[in-house]
């Protein structure tokens, strides 16, 4: 039963990383016991565990949905998940090994490729090089705990930096300091790379409102 219930999480978290779930949807229950051939045992484990890590809300006889939140709560995540990430950036830069930069090196060129080429176009494409750059910098950092921290945090997230995405400019915004953000992990500048990826993730409050408000 536990490898039916690691299915079914696998299956919902991929749903949330690629946008096929996003906050306020609700969970189609019988969907994903037929999508995963598995009984209700281990989908209601599943859903324990997903509520546990804060990622869904359940409610009594109306089932599960994606954890939507308020402004405040939003921006009390955000502010820890920058923490984290900025963290992160702070060991890879003295942990991370030649090839392990060079692995990162390559993704900041991704970035700067599609932002040169597509521009604002392709928002989704980019979101997704977004998410390899700063996953590959959260495995930098050699620390375990802290990119499952990170993972859960960003899952409560994701939809939000995919929207700002949509937003003119801030693709080149982001690919620009992605490219930053490299060269100090590279000269191994390990406070300078923390303090410069804390505001790398961070939104004001007025993007903050406007985020929230575009996704409903």
């Amino acid at each position: 039963m536990a490898n039916q219930t690691e299915m079914i999480l696998t299956r919902v978290l991929d749903d949330i990383e690629q946008g096929v779930l996003t906050p306020g949807s609700a969970i189609d229950e019988d969907a994903l016991i037929e999508a995963c051939g598995v009984s209700r045992t281990p989908l209601r484990e599943a859903m324990i565990r997903l509520e546990a890590m804060g990622l869904i809300v359940r409610l009594p006889r109306k089932g599960a949905t994606l954890f939507k939140p308020t402004l405040e709560q939003f921006v009390a995540i955000l502010e820890v998940h920058a923490q984290l990430e900025g963290q992160a950036a702070g060991l890879a830069a003295r942990r991370m090994s030649g090839a392990d930069l060079a692995v990162l090196e390559q993704v900041v060129v991704d970035c700067e490729k599609h932002a040169a080429q597509k521009g604002d176009d392709d928002p989704d494409g980019y979101y997704q090089l977004n998410l390899r750059f700063h996953g590959t910098i959260a495995e930098g950092s050699g620390n375990p705990f802290l990119v499952d921290m990170i993972k859960t945090n960003a899952r409560k997230l994701l939809a939000y930096y995919r929207a700002r995405y949509q937003y003119a400019g801030a693709i080149a915004d982001s690919a620009v300091e992605h490219r930053a953000l490299f060269d100090l992990i590279a000269a191994r500048k390990s406070d300078q790379a923390a303090a410069f990826m804390t505001r790398h993730v961070q939104f004001d409050q007025v993007t903050a409102m406007d985020l929230l408000a575009a996704l409903g």
